[in-house]
């Protein structure tokens, strides 16, 4: 028979489990909401080059603004963080994502690419205080072997969120007979039901006590004596990371550029949607390899993964007519994992450096600042396909530090 502190203990523990459970159900909300933002970003790429005239270049400034707001933000979140926790993070963030969403009302009204760009830059700010707070949150809301597994399963509706993204987008900005009042007017509209979203969930988080888990983090990670940058694991996570990000948002920025250049007849409204489908992809193989990870250890997957990505870059180069645009939708597929089991390598056992830690991983979030702009002016001088390279040789970096975890393992 159990002792009476036995079964106390164990009262205690089942006890606990709801509260994980929905802290963890709220969190994951969020991997949603900056999905959905996201997603909608690579459609407004081709809409600011047909309605405000802007160069592929010009436009890759929208990724600019959005992906250098969380090199600004990151570090200030995982300060504010450490001081108030994880719930306060999450709160500041989803406020500056509904700033940013309604800044989108005065910047259609101008029809201003500058005033978009600042709106984005809002929204993303809030976009790096969510994440700098919640991909921490997620692996330290369970077991700690089971970190990447946890992580990889909220990242999963980030993809959902990236799925509806362009569907969203397509129907909303790509519409046929649309005139450039209407598109602002759609733009507007979309953005404004985003913000009002975003409030909701703000209201529920701050009316829903979460765990603080610092003491928590203190606990299973106690100080070993090592500082921050003497981890070599995660030193190798932030710079492959930010190659990484980089790879993603480049493969996403020009894919309707792609697309409507390598598949005869294929409008931007239809590319769109196709964008929607290789989001999908995106989704279906954080869920699939979520649950792969059970049987193959993280770092091998992620090294199988990227070399497959390094391959199907090279068929997108070589511009096939329609073979190289399931490629494309592929190398999605084979992206899935690649961030949230990045994060959890680079993040694991730094124990009371976990939230600085976080924040330079989400710092590392720039690389996808520089890419766009990098591939639009390849693009607008030689091919959108021959910008391909450069997310190729990102996914090379991906390989070798999966290989060398591997080794390590």
């Amino acid at each position: 028979m159990l002792s009476k502190e036995t079964r106390v203990a164990d009262g205690a523990q089942r006890a606990a489990v709801p509260t994980y459970r929905w802290a963890l159900i709220l969190v994951t909300s969020l991997f949603f909401l900056w999905g959905l933002s996201y997603g909608l970003l690579d459609v407004l790429n081709k809409h600011f080059q047909e309605t405000l005239h802007v160069s592929k270049a010009q436009s890759g400034l929208l990724q600019s603004a959005y992906f250098g707001a969380y090199f600004l933000i990151a570090l200030p979140a995982g300060l504010l963080m450490d001081r108030h926790g994880y719930k306060a993070g999450i709160l500041l963030g989803l406020c500056l994502y509904a700033a940013g969403a309604l800044l989108f009302m005065p910047a259609a009204a101008a029809a201003s690419f500058p005033f978009f760009l600042l709106a984005l830059f809002v929204i993303a700010c809030g976009l790096g205080c969510l994440e700098t707070a919640a991909n921490p949150y997620a692996t330290v809301l369970g077991e700690p072997q089971g970190a990447e597994r946890r992580l990889n399963l909220a990242q999963s509706f980030n993809g959902l969120g990236q799925f509806f993204g362009p569907l969203i987008g397509g129907a909303m900005f790509f519409s046929a007979g649309s005139t450039p009042a209407s598109d602002m007017g759609s733009l507007q509209t979309t953005y404004v039901v985003i913000a009002i979203l975003v409030l909701l969930v703000a209201v529920l988080i701050a009316r829903t006590p979460l765990p603080d888990l610092r003491a928590q983090e203190q606990a299973l990670h106690p100080v070993s004596g090592k500082g921050l940058w003497q981890h070599r694991e995660f030193v190798g996570g932030v710079i492959t990371q930010f190659f990484y990000v980089a790879a993603q948002v480049g493969v996403g920025a020009f894919f309707i550029n792609y697309v409507t250049e390598h598949w005869a007849q294929m409008s931007s409204q239809r590319a769109a949607y196709l964008l929607s489908i290789a989001m999908l992809a995106f989704m279906f193989g954080r869920f699939f390899s979520t649950w792969l990870m059970g049987r193959v250890s993280a770092q091998r997957l992620l090294l199988i993964y990227a070399l497959i990505n390094i391959v199907l870059c090279a068929l997108v180069v070589m511009g096939l007519e329609g073979v190289s645009v399931i490629a494309l939708i592929a190398v999605f597929f084979f992206m899935s994992i690649m961030f949230p089991t990045l994060f959890a390598m680079g993040v694991k056992n730094l124990g009371p450096h976990t939230k600085r830690g976080s924040s330079f991983m989400i710092m590392a979030i720039v690389g996808g600042a520089l890419m766009p702009y990098l591939m639009g002016k390849v693009a607008d001088h030689s091919s959108v396909a021959l910008a391909y390279l450069l997310p190729l040789g990102c996914f090379v970096i991906v390989a070798v530090y999966a290989r060398s975890r591997l080794r390590q393992s």
